[in-house]
């Protein structure tokens, strides 16, 4: 139930962005060029980075919408729920596995982050800017979900579904131009 007494209690992200466009423009900006620009990272990679980030956060609602959106550009379907519960077992690429265990860290203990945490990740065939766009990733998720949780959003399996589509066929840029 949204915690914002103007909107209907069972209020999407959307709802919110178009109650509040102007800040919503400048993040849906930011999504844009973070998930959809250039990178060493496909879009589905990124969107699965997305989604295991809000998963290792318990943000249902963005794990929900952004696991639609990585398995519509070809992340194999149960993978997201299998990282979650146990990275080590999870039928993850060798050469991802490094950097969801990098951004899993960082979401649960930032101030622990070492050298050998990067190292791990250039060690798997990843560069610095890959490195960087992990990181730029994860902290927008980790931003987002703290959003999405402190003003009580909530979204059903069948929302998740059209929100996650959305954002595979239109990108964040499509999203912003419903504002």
């Amino acid at each position: 139930m949204s915690y914002l007494r103007s909107l209907p209690a069972e209020t999407t992200l959307l709802q919110v962005f178009q109650a509040n466009p102007d800040p919503a423009r400048h993040l849906l900006d930011l999504h844009e060029v973070l998930m959809r620009g250039e990178s060493p990272f496909t879009a589905g990679e990124r969107e699965l980075i997305a989604a295991y980030v809000s998963g290792v956060n318990s943000c249902t609602y963005c794990h929900g919408i952004h696991t639609i959106t990585a398995e519509a550009f070809g992340v194999p379907e149960g993978l997201l729920a299998a990282a979650v519960a146990d990275l080590d077992t999870a039928p993850v690429d060798d050469k991802l596995r490094p950097v969801l265990a990098y951004v899993g860290k960082l979401t649960r203990t930032p101030s622990r982050m070492t050298d050998a945490d990067a190292e791990a990740v250039f060690a798997a065939g990843w560069d610095e800017r890959a490195l960087h766009d992990a990181v730029l990733v994860c902290a927008l998720f980790n931003f987002m979900n703290r959003m999405v949780e402190g003003l009580g959003i909530r979204a059903d399996e069948a929302y998740a579904t059209t929100s996650g589509l959305r954002l595979k066929e239109g990108g964040y840029a499509g999203l912003a131009a419903l504002l």
